[in-house]
């Protein structure tokens, strides 16, 4: 894979290549992450599920957000490997992944947000509208309250499609710019 061009367009841009010619990998560690991280996602919101507090609500959210950074890492590490043709490498995954991360952030922190952003774009379509038709508006942004079964396997379904979609994503430009792929020479190792 060339290098990609300069700056947070360029890098994305690159990353949505890469995950077209290598997208099979990618949504596998993806899946297999995200549908690991339903499990503390339904745990935490069965624990607080008729609780009417907000406090619970944000609780809940703070522990869903230490989830998925976690699935977040773990992807990362497992696709380390891909730009130089690699294959997924699970063992190790969420250690090289967190190095890979804080790598992505110092060197370009503005590329980093701007992957961020444009992920949680994509995720909030795939998942929002399906979550506030299944539980409403105000179970989305506060507690639960109880809700059926259904619209609460509904609202998970979609989640899980949304955390499939955009962890590749994400994990692969962390990879780009943590691993100083624009700045390297071609035919150069990063090990």
């Amino acid at each position: 894979m060339t290098p990609p061009d300069a700056g947070p367009t360029g890098t994305l841009r690159a990353a949505l290549r890469l995950l077209g010619r290598r997208w099979r990998a990618a949504y596998l560690a993806a899946l297999v992450a995200a549908a690991v991280n339903t499990v503390p996602d339904v745990l935490r919101h069965v624990l607080v599920w008729d609780d009417p507090r907000y406090a619970a609500a944000l609780a809940v959210d703070v522990v869903g957000f230490g989830t998925a950074l976690v699935a977040q890492l773990w992807v990362t590490g497992a696709l380390t490997g891909l730009p130089d043709g690699g294959r997924l490498r699970a063992g190790g995954a969420l250690g090289r992944g967190t190095r890979t991360a804080l790598a992505a952030v110092r060197r370009a922190p503005g590329t980093v947000l701007a992957a961020v952003v444009a992920g949680g774009a994509v995720s909030a379509v795939l998942t929002l509208p399906a979550s506030v038709a299944a539980l409403g508006l105000d179970r989305v942004i506060g507690p639960l309250d109880s809700p059926g079964v259904v619209p609460f396997a509904v609202a998970t379904v979609s989640d899980l499609v949304a955390s499939t979609v955009t962890l590749p994503f994400l994990a692969l430009v962390l990879v780009l710019v943590g691993t100083g792929w624009p700045a390297r020479r071609p035919g150069t190792s990063r090990s």
